[in-house]
């Protein structure tokens, strides 16, 4: 059975600065993206032994915390793509055509995404979403890593708004920083999660 494996960053700490300060970022990759990955391994492991004992007690508490630290893993592994020292604007082409189409233009979606991750109760996430049955796009509001979601859903653009992602340079004003994630976005790596998810 494969273990779950940190990803490397596909920039330096600091490549997104003055928007994210590299102290945030580093702490944010190499201590709370790593107890997710570290967190799936090891409830995996307490899964194969509560098979092997034919012990399943502990079995709703193993599949809740499975969920929460592979949600964390999958999210913020995209997030990192997500963002580049490059990113903001907007997408062209059949990305911007469907959230034409589905939101009613492209600043009603900035702002209903916008909205969605500032306000998320607690911790948790913006994504603008997949949804296949409709063949549409959504925004969702995420509680921590895995609630509020619907099924299927593929999650293209994602937005952290715990605030281990920005309390040291925020503080706490939340809408702020959400503010500043638009010009970090990386609208290629949207387009093709865009693209495979439509084609899926």
């Amino acid at each position: 059975m494969g273990d779950y494996t940190l990803p490397d960053m596909p920039y330096d700490y600091a490549a997104l600065e003055p928007a994210i300060t590299g102290e945030i970022l580093e702490l944010h990759h190499s201590k709370h993206h790593a107890a997710y990955v570290k967190g799936a391994n090891d409830t995996l492991e307490k899964l194969a032994e509560a098979r092997d004992k034919s012990e399943f007690g502990g079995l709703v508490g193993l599949e809740k915390t499975f969920a929460f630290n592979l949600s964390g893993h999958v999210l913020h592994s995209i997030f990192w793509q997500n963002l580049s020292p490059d990113g903001g604007d907007r997408p062209d082409g059949p990305l911007g055509e469907a959230i034409t189409e589905h939101f009613g233009s492209f600043e009603a979606f900035k702002k209903q995404l916008t909205t969605a991750t500032a306000t998320v109760q607690g911790s948790g996430w913006g994504i603008l979403a997949w949804e296949p049955l409709s063949r549409r796009l959504v925004v969702e509001q995420v509680y921590d890593h895995h609630g509020n979601v619907g099924l299927n859903t593929t999650p293209l653009l994602v937005f952290d708004a715990w605030e281990h992602a920005y309390y040291l340079q925020y503080r706490n004003v939340r809408p702020d920083y959400v503010e500043k994630l638009w010009s970090l976005i990386n609208w290629n790596d949207v387009i093709a999660r865009f693209d495979a998810a439509k084609g899926a």
